[in-house]
């Protein structure tokens, strides 16, 4: 039986990846969240291969009575401080994830765990010049404390590997959405108030872009790269290649729901809304092997799920 830690077990993400990988009855997970931006009911039903424990990872004493009472084989690195205003408002907050960084990598050095799996951000290629931003050959150019604390959590990774042959993988991460994603985000916000029909805020012009990946692939992704121990000791895009404006998306939603919202033009974030997202996932389709989800299937799916709440 494979023992797997999750940590920020209660995000969209993380708690969607053990959702895939419960199905797996050679699985048992331990996830931990402090519930800071985690929410209880993104946890899976209840079932006996899996247990969960109220945690901070950034607390040495708190995570490492997790890691040292269990023999993990593998370690899903995903708590942090996320959402572009929360980071923002946070700088601090979100330099004390470097913490767990620390914590997780030295305990998982010093009990035998076979690899760790890092969720990066795009964030941390910042205001690129180049594209697609390719794993490899994009300069990251991260500026803000989020990024910068991301470009360093790779760096950790590495570098243990280097002096203590740590295992890992690290996953990019662009937009990524799905029904349980908090309001925090673009799509989810936008749906939540075009089904309400209030106004739809957009920051700038909406001439920014993003490409938006559906759960179901990132999950996916990552679930293979774990199981066929494929990009070890490496790094990888999870995300789409379909280009797509904020403003585009605003006006794609307020069809799909049939909204009568009314757009409203915001002054421009001062930092932290990157003009243009656009990654290379030749990695990542190898990983899928099928098509990808699109965005107006991805939105679909959405408003026809019990777990979309507005």
């Amino acid at each position: 039986m494979r023992k797997i830690l999750i940590t920020g077990g209660a995000g969209f993400i993380a708690s969607c990846l053990a959702e895939k990988l419960l199905q797996d009855k050679e699985n048992y997970l331990v996830l931990v969240d402090d519930f800071s931006t985690g929410l209880a009911e993104n946890l899976p039903q209840k079932s006996d291969n899996w247990i969960f424990i109220k945690a901070d990872v950034n607390n040495y004493r708190d995570i490492s009575g997790v890691m040292l009472s269990n023999k993990f084989d593998f370690v899903f690195h995903y708590a942090a401080v996320v959402g572009v205003n929360r980071t923002q408002a946070n700088p601090c907050k979100v330099l004390n994830d470097l913490d767990g960084f620390k914590n997780i990598l030295n305990l998982a050095k010093n009990s035998n765990v076979k690899r760790v799996f890092f969720a990066s951000s795009s964030e941390v290629y910042g205001e690129s010049v180049t594209f697609p931003q390719n794993e490899i050959s994009t300069p990251l150019n991260s500026r803000v404390p989020y990024a910068v604390v991301k470009n360093a959590g790779e760096a950790f990774l590495r570098s243990y590997h280097k002096e203590f042959g740590l295992e890992y993988t690290i996953f990019r991460f662009f937009n990524t959405y799905g029904p349980k994603q908090s309001k925090d985000f673009v799509i989810s916000k936008l749906l939540a108030k075009a089904l309400k029909n209030e106004p739809i805020t957009i920051y700038g012009d909406g001439t920014q872009s993003r490409t938006f990946c559906y759960i179901d692939d990132n999950i996916d992704a990552c679930c293979k790269a774990a199981y066929d121990n494929l990009f070890v000791n490496d790094v990888v895009n999870i995300g789409n290649n379909n280009e797509t404006s904020i403003l585009d998306l605003a006006h794609l939603i307020i069809k799909l729901t049939d909204s009568k919202s009314e757009l409203v033009f915001l002054p421009p974030l001062k930092e932290g809304d990157m003009q243009r997202r656009l990654p290379d996932i030749s990695n990542m389709k190898t990983l899928l092997n099928r098509p990808l989800c699109s965005l107006e299937e991805g939105i679909k799916r959405i408003i026809n799920s019990p777990r979309f709440q507005i």
